[in-house]
Order: structure tokens, then C-alpha cells, then sequence
């Protein structure tokens, strides 16, 4: 029983004295100074709405109704730049015995945050200082300002950019703030959810007291987003946000990062960045939104560059200049990537690769960007040393090739990418002197054409995949071979036995040079000019080559030389046909035979037809005799048989009047 009384009386006691000490906490006092510091450093008043109640556990403070932080005159948005259903404020003992109120813990459960750049470039997030001061009111902040440590839990953030048009959205937001002296180093923590991928910032900064008014002060920073990392290690501000540090950035998961920055980001191609893409570089921001890179070095897969990059803001997307010099580049010689003579493009295979080209990347930004490097492997052809000037302008990529080595030639011109409502690629390029058998077996495995080739090129494709655009390839060029030899074929073979058995290993042409002209039509290159100069044989060809269908439908017309003079030779018709895998060919023999008879019969028309200009020459020349003999009409040479007549009656008859006439003036 006494035990009973005991703990009653005690309890009794902490109850009298929790009451005691909660009417000596100043809640009044504490939240009036929460307010004169927040204005004494933003230049903004903090409006706390409701009752504010005494707390002593679980530590001494106060917690509040609702509060909100008016949003900037100019922001379109009608919602406070802060508003929470209540703050729960730390402080210090000495607060309770009319000492210096300290806030030592500040914490805000779910609370609204709403960022907003307008299209002037002004923040709502950067505020005038104020001088605090006041009936009543605490020091200002540089008398001794400090923080342990504020926190949110469960908050959100919307930030909207007029300027770019992008949104960011934050949700499920923690983030941890600890000043622990105004005038010293601060400390900044966050996690949330953007698009449902994890984001993460952890912020360490120099004097908050420089920082808070927007001076420059030594910064470290470290941003993740899903699979991407960004670190920064310098000096910065931020009214205006201004830097100068170190930085390194691994983007593994652009995709990530894109829906953090509010922008579309998808994952670059192999080569480009698919499995590794690290920047690092000497990073300068200078207040207008331009960012600048010096000795910057990417590492986007196996490929290295370096060079200096400049960021610069514009109306509708950023636009990245710069020069970068990379070492050997290897772009899209993956499983996924081949096109050339492996699994995708090769002449055994049976169609163009059908998986979509994502280009999506080209609306992120514009860019001017000078490229060169000493090779460049695209899986599909193999460049050396290169040259080129890359702009994007709306999404749409030019390449101007300022120098390209390829298979001991040149290939100049310009070559587009444009990803506008849809991808489409096309370009205007000229080769000189290029070796055809290399070339010919990275770009369709084929190794059977050995030559030097000059050509010109101007095509345009359409579609959202290697098969869509070579099945809709519009276009026209020239090619010129010199010397060489086709191998796995005997044209002057297959003349001189009529067999078309001229086929296979061992088997090829030797020529002199080839020349003609093409255009192309939906996919679908035709030529009827092609000409072909041998030592045994000359060839005349026309036909059609269906890129998109990957089949053959030729007709060349050799003519073997019978004499030094090139005269008296055999002309048989040779048809190519089938696939490109497996060709047919087949001397038209049938076609001899129909012209022979076109020919005899072209003959017999010819000498019937002069028979008959014989016949009818004798038969005038009979006919004009007799007008003289008879008729004493003369024919001219250029006068009719039927004229000569007419004349020579209308000659007597006029006589005959005459005559007439004047015997009848004799008689009278």
C-alpha cells in the first residue's frame, strides 16, 4: 500500500511540475522569433496560423498550426511558395528562464513547396535579406543564429521553369538541414521520388551567414539520381547560381536523371553511352545559366574524348558548343549494333535489322560541336582519321564532313539525321578512290568486287528503322571502277562456250573500268547506262538492285572481241536474277534468237521495201517515155508524172483556142 501512495504522490509531483515548466515556455516568444529570423534572413514574413502549444517531449519547444511562406508578387501560381499543416520547433533550456531563445530543431511534416522561374529569368526562391529588428524580437542572425538540425518528412516539391517550359516533381521528399553556427559550414541532406526512380542530394557548404545572402562560399555536392551520380567540389552561390569546382558526373541511367531535370532523356546507343557514360571536367557557372566545361574528358563506353563544351541557355533548348578530340571510336558493334557484314547486314542474311532508332536525345538540346578522331569503327564501316562539324538545330543533326579517311580514299559531303516528327536520314556524299572489296565486305559481307571506286551520292530515307529507310530510299548518284577484277564470274568464259556453268571459286572478270549512272525509287536502285571495258570482252547493262528487298534483277549485254579492233565479236545477254544471297545467272539465249529473227525480218522488209522503190522508179521512168513519145510532154525532175500531164493538156487546149480564134477573125 505505501508503495501505492508513493508512486501516486510522485506521479502527482512530475504532473504539477510538467505543468509548471509548460507555462514557463515562452510559445509565444519562440514562434515570434522563428519569424523574425526567417524574415530577418529572406526579407519575408512567415505567417503561423492556429494556436502554438508548449512541448516538452520528446524536447522542449513548441508546435504550431498552419504556416506558409508567401509566394513572389510576379508567380502565376495562386499557392504559397511554402505551406505546411504545422512546424514542431526545438529549443534551448535557457529559453524557459527568459534567456536567449536558440532554435536548436526545426521540423515541417508533409509540407508544399512550389518553385517557379518566370520567362525573365527571375526565381521566386531568391529573397531580398531583411534587417530583422523589432519590438520584441531576437538578434539578428549574425549575432548567433543556429540550427542543430531542421527536418521534413513526407514533402513535396513542384518546380516550374517558364523559360525552358520544363516541370519537376518531387514527392515522398526527407531532407535534413543543420546549421550549427550561422557564421560557420552548414549541411544539407534529401531523398525523394522523381517518376518513381529514387533521387538523392547531399550538400555541404562554408559560412552560412555568406551563403544565406547569396555569396559565394566553398561547396560540395553530390546528386543521384537512379543509377546516375553527379559530384561537384568547388565554390558556389545561388542568387544567381553561380559555381567554379570540380566536377564528375556518371550517367548510367539518363533516364533518371531526364525526369529529375524535367527533361526527356533516354539511353544513348552503344557506343554513345549505353553501358558507361562518365564527364568530368573544371566546371564554371556564371549566373546567366551558361555552363562552361574546361578539360572536359567523356568516357561513353570504350570511347574516349576530350576538349572544352560550353552550355548555353536559349529560348527553347540549350545549345551545346564546344571541340572534343577522341581517340579511336567504336560506335554500334554489338550483338545489337551489327549491321555490316555480320548477322544484320551481311549478304546471307535475310532482311535489314527491324528494331526501332531511338533519336529522341536530338530534341534534348541544339549543339555546335567540332569533332575529330583518328578512326572511327561503325560497325557497319570502318573510317580513318576524321573530321567533322556536328549541329543540332530542333532536333534535326548535321554532320558536314570536314575530312574522312575510308579504305585508302576520301569521302566529303554531308550526311543528316532528322528526328522532327519521326526520324528520316539523308545527305549528299562524294568518294574518291576508294578500295571497293573492304568496303564492299563491312557494308554487305561481299568480297567478290576488287577495285578502286570514285562515286557521288544524294539519298533520303524515311522510317524508324534500318528497314523502314532502306525500303524507302529516294536518290541518285554516279559510280566509276577503275581497273579490277569481279570475282566468281567469267563473262568472256560464258561467251566464248555459250555456258553459263562460268561460276563459283576461281571463277572472274578481269576489266578495264565501269562506269554509269543511277537513281533511286523506293528502295529500289535502277540503272540503264552502265558500261563495262575489258581485255576480252565490253558490256552494256541495265537493270534493277532492290536494296530494301535485297534482291538482284540485272541484264548485262557483253559483246566478245573477236578482233584487235574490238569487231566481229559474240553479244550474248546475260540475266542476273534472285536474291542477293544467291544469285542466278543465265545467258538469254533466247533472246538471241528472237533478235536474229527481229533482224531477218527488219532485212526482208528493207529489200522489199527497195524492191518496190525500184519498181515504182521504172515504172515512171516508162510511163514519162510515153508522155514524150505520145503526148510530146517533158517531164522536169522535180514535176510529177500526173502535173507533167495536166500541164501538157492545159498547154494544147489553150493552143487549140488560139488556133480557133483566130480563124474566126480571118473570116471577118
Amino acid at each position: 500500500m505505501r508503495w501505492i501512495v508513493r508512486v501516486g504522490v510522485t506521479l502527482a509531483v512530475l504532473v504539477v511540475l510538467g505543468l509548471g515548466l509548460g507555462a514557463m515556455v515562452p510559445a509565444e516568444r519562440v514562434a515570434q522569433a522563428v519569424s523574425s529570423q526567417f524574415e530577418a534572413i529572406t526579407g519575408r514574413k512567415m505567417q503561423l496560423q492556429g494556436e502554438v502549444s508548449p512541448r516538452l517531449w520528446p524536447s522542449l519547444g513548441i508546435s504550431t498550426g498552419p504556416v506558409s511562406i508567401a509566394n513572389a508578387e510576379w508567380a502565376d501560381s495562386d499557392q504559397p511558395l511554402f505551406q505546411a499543416q504545422g512546424l514542431s520547433i526545438d529549443v534551448n533550456i535557457g529559453a524557459l528562464f527568459g534567456g536567449e531563445v536558440k532554435i536548436l530543431g526545426l521540423a515541417a511534416d508533409r509540407p508544399e513547396i512550389n518553385l517557379e522561374r518566370n520567362a525573365e529569368g527571375e526565381a521566386n526562391w531568391v529573397f531580398a535579406a531583411g534587417t530583422g529588428g523589432g519590438a520584441g524580437s531576437v538578434p539578428a542572425p549574425a549575432t548567433g543564429f543556429s540550427l542543430d538540425q531542421g527536418t521534413i518528412t513526407g514533402g513535396t516539391i513542384r518546380y516550374v521553369d517558364r523559360q525552358s517550359g520544363r516541370e519537376i516533381a518531387l514527392d515522398g521528399v526527407d531532407a535534413t538541414l543543420a546549421i550549427p553556427d550561422f557564421s560557420g559550414p552548414f549541411t544539407l541532406t534529401a531523398t525523394g521520388l522523381s517518376g518513381g526512380q529514387a533521387a538523392a542530394l547531399d550538400l555541404s557548404g562554408g559560412v552560412f551567414s555568406a551563403f544565406a545572402l547569396g555569396r559565394v562560399v566553398p561547396v560540395t555536392a553530390t546528386l543521384t539520381a537512379g543509377g546516375s551520380k553527379v559530384t561537384f567540389d568547388g565554390r558556389g552561390g545561388y542568387a544567381p547560381v553561380v559555381a567554379e569546382g570540380a566536377l564528375v558526373a556518371d550517367l548510367a541511367d539518363l533516364p533518371a536523371l531526364g525526369a529529375l531535370t524535367g527533361s526527356e532523356l533516354s539511353r544513348p546507343p552503344l557506343g554513345l553511352g549505353q553501358d558507361k557514360l562518365q564527364i568530368s571536367g573544371t566546371l564554371t557557372l556564371d549566373g546567366t545559366g551558361a555552363a562552361f566545361l574546361r578539360g572536359a574528358e567523356i568516357a561513353a563506353d570504350q570511347n574516349q574524348l576530350k576538349g572544352d563544351l560550353d552550355l548555353l541557355p536559349g529560348e527553347a533548348r540549350p545549345l551545346l558548343k564546344g571541340a572534343l578530340a577522341a581517340g579511336p571510336i567504336v560506335i554500334g558493334t554489338g550483338p545489337e549494333g551489327e549491321m555490316g557484314g555480320g548477322q544484320a547486314g551481311g549478304m546471307d542474311a535475310e532482311g535489314w535489322p527491324e528494331g526501332e532508332i531511338d533519336v529522341s536525345a536530338l530534341g534534348a538540346l541544339d549543339a555546335e560541336v567540332a569533332l575529330s578522331a583518328p578512326s572511327i569503327d561503325l560497325g557497319v564501316l570502318k573510317l580513318g582519321q576524321t573530321r567533322a562539324l556536328v549541329t543540332i538545330d530542333r532536333a534535326r543533326a548535321v554532320v558536314d564532313i570536314r575530312e574522312m579517311q575510308a579504305y585508302d580514299g576520301q569521302i566529303s559531303g554531308d550526311f543528316v539525321v532528322n528526328g522532327r516528327g519521326g526520324l528520316s536520314v539523308g545527305g549528299r556524299l562524294a568518294f574518291a578512290g576508294l578500295q571497293t572489296q573492304p568496303l564492299f565486305t563491312d557494308l554487305a559481307g561481299w568480297d567478290r568486287l576488287v577495285s578502286t571506286a570514285d562515286a557521288e551520292l544524294e539519298f533520303l530515307g524515311v522510317g524508324n528503322s534500318v528497314d523502314a529507310i532502306v525500303k524507302s530510299l529516294e536518290g541518285q548518284g554516279t559510280l566509276e571502277l577503275g581497273r579490277g577484277e569481279l570475282r566468281g564470274l567469267d563473262i568472256a568464259g560464258m561467251l566464248r562456250t555459250l555456258d553459263p556453268g562460268f561460276v563459283g571459286e576461281g571463277q572472274k572478270t578481269i576489266f578495264d573500268g565501269l562506269a554509269g549512272t543511277y537513281s533511286i525509287a523506293k528502295g529500289v536502285l535502277s540503272n540503264s547506262d552502265l558500261k563495262l571495258v575489258a581485255p576480252y570482252v565490253t558490256a552494256s547493262g541495265s537493270g534493277e538492285l532492290g536494296l530494301g528487298e535485297r534482291t538482284l534483277n540485272y541484264r548485262l549485254r557483253p559483246t566478245a572481241l573477236a578482233a584487235e579492233d574490238g569487231t566481229g565479236g559474240v553479244m550474248v545477254p546475260l540475266l542476273i536474277t534472285g536474291p542477293w544471297a544467291d544469285p542466278s545467272f543465265r545467258l538469254d539465249l533466247e533472246s538471241i534468237a528472237r533478235e536474229k529473227m527481229e533482224a531477218e525480218a527488219k532485212a526482208v522488209a528493207a529489200r522489199l521495201e527497195e524492191e518496190a522503190k525500184a519498181a515504182e522508179a521504172a515504172a515512171k521512168a516508162e510511163l514519162e517515155q510515153r508522155l514524150r513519145e505520145e503526148l510530146g510532154v517533158e517531164v522536169a525532175p522535180d514535176e510529177s508524172l500526173g502535173d507533167a500531164a495536166k500541164d501538157a493538156a492545159t498547154q494544147a487546149l489553150e493552143d487549140q483556142a488560139v488556133k480557133a480564134l483566130e480563124e474566126i477573125l480571118k473570116g471577118n
